[in-house]
């Protein structure tokens, strides 16, 4: 009975895994296949010879260099930024008690409901008044609204999983508060901290809305934005659209394996602390 049991799990997740992967076995599929066979009637579900035509063209493309540096950029530094001040705001809410400590998390849960297309115009407004439309680093300090409060939030719980007693040890042995924190909770921090930057790296990776709407030159904008030029009047070119989307995919699969063995660990230690 067990058995059986085990067996219909273990096909049930499979079954779970076939329907989550076929899009991205599809869509990698699709950008190696020659233009005449992407459109075929039926389709055809194995790969055959491939093409890497569908890769130089969008490789050629005119701005794809300049949207990937533009993606490096905001993706990196949304994800620093966002460590640093996360890091620095979570210790404070974990270890010291102040006036509003409580209304504070109430706010950072409060901004995570908050849908981003009803923040849209405030943000250009606020942004356009001190002109940083049409720049990264409006961009960068937008996405901060949405990825700071879940960092705050993660890091709080694993800082709580911290004995305070190790800080205390380090600060008899001659640490101040900031050299006890740099010494003895970052390095335990290394599995929420890894978690929090690649939330933080897929949100601005990913992102399409905000930048769309803040950026207009096309040198600047980003690769989710670059994906688009693929559509024209005369057509979609579904060749170099997969090939486009396969190599934005990868960046982040490859950042995800490197660290993958902490990422597990870390969501679970930060929800059960926090």
């Amino acid at each position: 009975m067990r058995r059986q049991r085990s067996l219909g799990h273990d096909l049930l997740g499979l079954l779970v895994a076939a329907v989550i992967g076929f899009p991205i076995y599809w869509m990698v599929l699709t950008a190696f296949r020659p233009g005449n066979e992407i459109l075929s009637l039926p389709p055809k579900f194995w790969p055959g010879r491939p093409s890497w035509d569908n890769f130089s063209r969008a490789l050629g493309s005119d701005t794809f260099w300049d949207n990937v540096r533009s993606s490096v950029l905001i993706g990196v530094g949304t994800v620093v930024v966002s460590l640093i001040v996360g890091t620095l705001a979570a210790f404070a809410l974990a270890r010291f008690r102040f006036t509003g400590r409580k209304t504070f998390v109430v706010v950072i849960l409060i901004v995570q409901m908050v849908p981003l297309t009803a923040l849209i115009i405030p943000l250009y407004l606020l942004l356009n008044d001190a002109g940083l439309t049409d720049s990264l680093t409006g961009v960068i300090l937008t996405y901060l609204v949405f990825t700071l409060p879940f960092t705050v939030w993660m890091l709080r719980g694993f800082i709580d999983g911290v004995p305070v007693e190790l800080e205390e040890a380090a600060m008899v042995d001659g640490c101040g508060r900031l050299g006890a924190f740099r010494r003895v909770v970052l390095p335990l921090l290394a599995p929420g901290i890894v978690a929090t930057s690649v939330f933080a790296l897929v949100q601005a990776w990913n992102e399409y809305v905000l930048v769309y709407i803040l950026l207009s030159t096309p040198e600047k904008q980003t690769v989710s934005i670059w994906l688009v030029s693929f559509t024209t009047s005369r057509g979609t070119d579904y060749g170099g659209l997969m090939a486009g989307a396969t190599l934005t995919a990868l960046p982040v699969v490859v950042f995800f394996l490197i660290i993958q063995r902490r990422i597990a660990s870390g969501l679970a230690a930060g929800a059960v602390k926090g």
